[in-house]
């Protein structure tokens, strides 16, 4: 999949002037059909639906109850402004507290992601993520994560494709 600005990053590019009004609306409109397309697929398999949302509710739990709910998101929000990260258009609005967290976690549905490990030591973070099309070849990457001013900011440390 060929990666797609989010819609902060469209609109701030939008905002500084790198983007037309049209080509704004243009990238809007691929994200609302994404969701569309969701939605049907959920509604033509609703077992298939309903079985990875219960996957994707137990791990964000079980990320919940060892890190926090604030710090895992805080992690995902990070790791959607690294630029062409893919996973980036699931993880886009992690920080809007109106979405459950388990709506970041794909754990069979393609496009998948997965947190591997979230590790915390000296005052520094590391985030091991999965993420790709499990037909086409999973990617494996290492993230170092620091807090500055305003959150925390991801750094790509290592990549690694899984065959």
């Amino acid at each position: 999949m060929a990666f797609q600005p989010t819609p902060p990053q469209l609109f701030d590019e939008f905002e500084a002037g790198r983007i037309t009004r049209e080509q704004l609306h243009a990238g809007l409109d691929w994200h609302a059909r994404q969701l569309v397309e969701e939605i049907i697929e959920a509604a033509e398999n609703p077992l298939a639906a309903w079985w990875d949302g219960m996957l994707a509710k137990r791990a964000a739990a079980r990320w919940a109850s060892r890190h926090g709910v604030w710090r895992v998101r805080h992690v995902l929000a990070a790791l959607a402004r690294v630029p062409e990260f893919e996973p980036a258009q699931l993880l886009w609005n992690a920080l809007h507290p109106d979405v459950p967290l388990h709506c970041f976690f794909r754990l069979r549905r393609a496009p998948t992601f997965r947190l591997l490990r979230l590790e915390s030591r000296n005052g520094h973070l590391r985030a091991v993520v999965e993420h790709g099309t499990p037909g086409e070849g999973l990617l494996r990457e290492e993230f170092h994560l620091e807090h500055v001013r305003g959150g925390l900011h991801a750094v790509r440390v290592n990549s690694a494709d899984i065959p």
